[in-house]
């Protein structure tokens, strides 16, 4: 008997910590936050401005993985794309359109004038090989994506033969820190564990590079020392002007590097390029 009403009391208390985190959910949609990081949106909009230069490394490796494809503007799909800065790089590479979960996160590309649609990672409301290229940002590593395998084959599903996908995830666990769990992350991949997960959808890997590279051992010595002093909390934010500077001008470099098939061989993220037969 008292066995039976210990469970009882725990099976309570579960579901009273459920309601009240789905009822925190609801709230921070209601103020317009980000159910992921507390955030609001157009925090994390600006945000992403902050990512352009460590999004034109990755579409260093995307733009020469377009050469030889149809003639014409190649279509690209970015799946998870946040608040759209992703899709106005993207379209100047060709006709771009987003997937997203998060509504808020839609209201904010339709302001920029990108087109983007909600639906999951998972299920791709769209035909199979419809695009010539699929992006993923910084999406696969999230605890929301229970099946990365499966977000993979999904992704490669909608590609047309010939045609690329692009994936960037966070990398290595020795940065793993408060910002992890401040964002809900569920891995931080190796490289090989990435080229893996995209060989074993069927892509041919064409190029694989950690990156952030040049920044790795600042990352490192602040996670480490958040550790160490026991932070809580995402460590992103706005840096005086000469830091900023300082940090734009490593990642050009490394953009211009990989440009000409660079690999670097660690990093605070890591990036591929695979095409499909």
């Amino acid at each position: 008997m008292a066995t039976f009403l210990k469970s009882r009391d725990v099976m309570r208390e579960t579901l009273k910590a459920f309601l009240l985190e789905q009822a925190e959910r609801l709230k921070r949609h209601a103020q317009g936050l980000c159910t992921q990081t507390g955030r609001p949106y157009e925090y994390l909009s600006h945000a992403a401005r902050k990512e352009d230069l460590a999004r034109a490394i990755a579409t260093a490796l995307l733009e020469p993985g377009l050469r030889g494809l149809a003639p014409g503007r190649p279509l690209l799909l970015d799946a998870g794309c946040g608040t759209g800065f992703n899709l106005l790089e993207l379209s100047g590479l060709g006709r771009a359109v987003g997937i997203d979960l998060a509504p808020e996160a839609i209201a904010l590309c339709k302001e920029r004038g990108v087109r983007a649609v909600r639906a999951s990672l998972l299920a791709l409301p769209f035909e199979s090989a419809t695009f010539d290229a699929v992006t993923s940002f910084d999406v696969l590593y999230h605890s929301w994506v229970t099946d990365d395998r499966a977000a993979v084959a999904e992704m490669a599903r909608v590609v047309r033969p010939g045609g690329v996908l692009l994936v960037r995830v966070p990398a290595l666990r020795a940065l793993w820190g408060a910002h992890d769990v401040e964002v809900q992350s569920r891995h931080r991949y190796t490289r090989r564990e990435l080229e893996t997960l995209l060989e074993g959808c069927g892509l041919r890997v064409e190029q694989a590079t950690y990156c952030n590279s040049l920044l790795f051992p600042v990352l490192f010595a602040r996670r480490t020392l958040d550790r160490l002093l026991g932070r809580e909390g995402s460590d992103e934010g706005f840096l005086p002007a000469p830091l900023e500077w300082a940090f734009k001008q490593a990642l050009l470099v490394e953009a211009a590097l990989v440009r000409r098939g660079v690999s670097f061989p660690i990093g605070a993220s890591v990036v591929a390029l695979a095409r499909k037969e």
